[in-house]
């Protein structure tokens, strides 16, 4: 890995050092002819229509289809350093679950039943589970980041905000895109993405296909299997797309979309920040390396199926419909002790499918515009774990709990929000969504002394008794609930001058209410989380050139969904239920700039602060009487700041076209878990290089990008089982052992792509 690394640097530093000349050069040259510099217009669809980006009164950020490729970013969660007070992680376990917050809303636990509190939107298509959601760049146009509830438009778990994967329309012109990476770790990329006109500016059809291969950042250093896949922290994955596209008439448009994505890469073992109890092995000395008890194979497999149709009526009125079906299914090992023992073994199955139809009609004349529209979704989200405690139950012959169930929902939604322009520079607006949703749940839950696995032949030697199993692993919730929500939003607007826009709003936004997916017996649905949020703040361009944008905002969540103890039938009898407990306040302010300060140079920068934090989490001491416990929590996933500065210059040579671009990204100490602060990160930077190359006639590109220069470590992500001491010591949690683990970001990685164009 390490002599991988030297000879890509070696190489950067080779072609850096040839290219010096015609830097200057090329720049001595242009000097003379340099025009005046304009900034590039942005477009997005973050109010479900398009619309220049600084008309949109509303924190977003764009990162487009040409940002994507010259920074070198292949997945969705690198988007996070372009915008302010945002959270896109890889969840802990696997390679392909995301984590998602935006101003201190998000959800941690990705277990089926619980709720992100981020929409993720493939194509106007909303993807219910993270499972898979850490999704890879292939043949997109944009990735919009619109950051605070979007209830009005988007409807429920977008109380934090949504990101928008949008993906590239045809041309109409037959196209093939070639593109391979090869980079540090054996990264091997193959991209190929092409379309064809099957009629003449009628009928398209067009396809994008990624293998994306890398060896781990580490290894499983001991295992209890034979013959395991060792690496950890590796890539295995296959991605597909094909699309249909028929435009009959110049007032009709088709699209009917199939995507797939097979994540094979291994399970991620996590690094042990405390020494094993029960066993002798050391903390690793690579923070990428584990040990497991556990098979190393893992897998995440998604595809989905969404036919949209827009029907522009006349100048005024236009009719979208969007119907979509998605489902994932996901096998995996996840190690909590990391250890060679069956310390706290959880192998899981997840199992999730959705159906949506959403029908828009949308009316734009120059002093009023509306987005209106009926939404139905359907999704079914099942599961299963067995967290096997083999370890401190040997003289029962091991012990596991198992539990498995389904949370399945059905929702109706009817929306509508419009602008109206009071006069010349004065606007309103004004959108409400009224929601009702129906949530049935079941859970089985009970112990099984015996170490058992999801399913017979998971593990070697091991198989399942259903007989026992059944007996041993009752029902122990079955329920339905049903809520409504009405979720406002009300803003204004003031266009100072054709550069200048002042607006201030208030929205609101909500979380679907649910049941605890681990429930040990009959207890009653949590309502929905519900988040009002307040923002002032402006849109503004100074001489074609500098882009200033700044928001201000203040946000109240109320009924937070966590565990807690409650009590039972009398103050003695104590129980951990799933319940609305807690309230958290943030305020913050977020700055994007972007300056185009020659034809050749861009400057850009971006500042997120917040200041959140707990008001009230309750509890029940050992009486029975309520509590306030908001001293031990913390917002997690929420460092204070988050900052990115950074540059693209282009430049001509005898060769093509170059831009060298870098950019340094921060983020500042951050909690991991929400109680006891038991993890934290400390503040840290990401420093990145690329260097891009279009030839003359436009065929063929290369780009050379060197992320995290400086060998950053930084946690993501973590498993904590320990209870804290007043001595700074740690005593063990489940399972009977030091169970503090950490998952980690990437490291200093180098990749060079070559594409071409046919």
């Amino acid at each position: 890995m390490e002599q991988n690394t030297i000879k890509l640097s070696c190489l950067a530093l080779a072609i850096s050092t040839a290219l010096t000349s015609q830097v200057v050069l090329a720049a001595d040259e242009k000097a003379s002819i340099e025009q005046e510099p304009i900034l590039e217009r942005i477009e997005v669809t973050a109010r479900k229509t398009v619309e220049s980006l600084q008309n949109v009164p509303i924190a977003v950020t764009s990162v487009s289809a040409e940002q994507l490729a010259e920074n070198g970013i292949t997945e969705m969660i690198e988007v996070q350093q372009f915008s302010p007070n945002t959270t896109l992680q890889r969840s802990r376990g696997t390679n392909s679950t995301l984590t998602a917050f935006i101003r201190g809303v998000g959800q941690e636990d990705p277990l089926w039943g619980y709720e992100p509190g981020v929409g993720i939107y493939i194509d106007d298509v909303y993807v219910a589970r993270p499972q898979g959601a850490v999704l890879d760049i292939l043949d997109v146009e944009r990735v919009e980041v619109l950051r605070g509830p979007q209830g009005t438009l988007y409807g429920k778990n977008t109380i934090g905000g949504a990101i928008k994967y949008v993906t590239k329309k045809m041309s109409g012109d037959a196209q093939l895109d070639l593109n391979a990476t090869l980079g540090s770790y054996n990264q091997q990329d193959f991209k190929i993405a092409g379309q064809y006109p099957l009629v003449d500016d009628k009928l398209y059809f067009g396809f994008a296909l990624a293998s994306l291969r890398r060896d781990g950042y580490g290894e499983f250093i001991t295992s209890a299997l034979a013959g395991q896949d060792k690496e950890n922290y590796n890539k295995d994955v296959m991605a597909g797309r094909l699309t249909l596209e028929y435009t009959p008439t110049d007032d009709l448009f088709m699209r009917l979309n199939y995507d797939k994505t097979e994540d094979e890469s291994n399970a991620k073992g996590g690094y042990r920040l405390l020494p094993s109890l029960l066993t002798d092995a050391p903390v690793p000395d690579s923070v990428y390396d584990s040990y497991t008890s556990m098979p190393t194979w893992n897998k995440v497999e998604t595809e989905g199926l969404s036919f949209t149709l827009e029907y522009f009526i006349n100048d005024e009125w236009t009719f979208k419909s969007v119907t979509a079906s998605r489902e994932s299914y996901s096998p995996t090992n996840i190690d909590f002790d990391n250890t060679d023992l069956r310390i706290f073994d959880v192998p899981a199955i997840y199992d999730d499918e959705q159906f949506s139809q959403e029908f828009q009609v949308n009316y734009d004349t120059e002093d009023l515009n509306i987005v209106s529209g009926l939404y139905y979704f359907k999704g079914d989200s099942c599961g299963h774990f067995d967290a096997i405690l083999e370890e401190a139950f040997m003289a029962y012959g091991g012990l596991t709990r198992e539990v498995r169930g389904c949370n399945n929902s059905e929702s109706y939604a009817a929306y509508a929000q419009g602008s109206y322009n009071l006069t010349e520079q004065w606007s309103l607006t004004l959108g409400a969504r009224y929601t009702e949703e129906t949530k049935d749940a079941t859970v089985y839950n009970g112990v099984v002394f015996d170490s058992i696995y999801p399913e017979t032949g998971w593990y070697p030697g091991f198989e399942r008794d259903e007989d026992l199993i059944n007996a041993s692993v009752p029902l122990v919730l079955d329920d339905s609930e049903t809520w409504s929500r009405f979720t406002p939003r009300a803003g204004i607007e003031y266009q100072h001058s054709d550069t200048l826009m002042v607006f201030a709003s208030y929205s609101q936004g909500f979380k679907s209410g649910t049941f605890n997916p681990r429930a040990t017996g009959p207890e009653p649905a949590v309502d929905p989380e519900v988040v009002d949020s307040f923002e002032i703040g402006f849109k503004s361009e100074w001489n074609d050139n500098l882009r200033f944008n700044a928001t201000a905002f203040y946000l109240d969540h109320k009924d937070r969904q966590f565990v807690t103890v409650l009590p039972g039938e009398d103050a003695a009898d104590l129980n951990q239920r799933l319940g609305n407990i807690g309230t958290t306040t943030a305020k913050g302010l977020e700055l994007e700039i972007q300056y185009a300060a020659t034809e050749s140079l861009n400057l850009f920068g971006t500042l997120g602060l917040i200041d959140s934090s707990f008001d009230e989490v309750i509890s029940y001491d050992e009486n029975g009487n309520q509590i306030d416990i908001s001293d031990s929590y913390t917002v997690a996933n929420t460092p204070e700041t988050t900052a990115n500065a950074g540059f693209n210059y282009d430049f001509s040579t005898g060769i093509g076209d170059f831009v060298f671009n870098g950019n340094y990204y921060y983020r500042s100490e951050y909690d991991l878990t929400v109680t006891d602060s038991l993890l934290t990160q400390e503040g840290y930077g990401l420093l990145n290089f690329g260097l891009n190359w279009y030839s003359e006639e436009g065929s063929w590109t290369a780009g050379l990008h060197w992320k995290n220069v400086t060998d950053e470590e930084y946690l993501v992500g973590t498993y904590a089982f320990v209870t804290p001491t007043d001595d700074g010591g740690y005593l063990p949690g489940l399972g009977g052992d030091n169970t503090l683990i950490g998952y980690y970001g990437d490291p200093q990685t180098i990749s060079l792509t070559v594409g071409y164009s046919f």
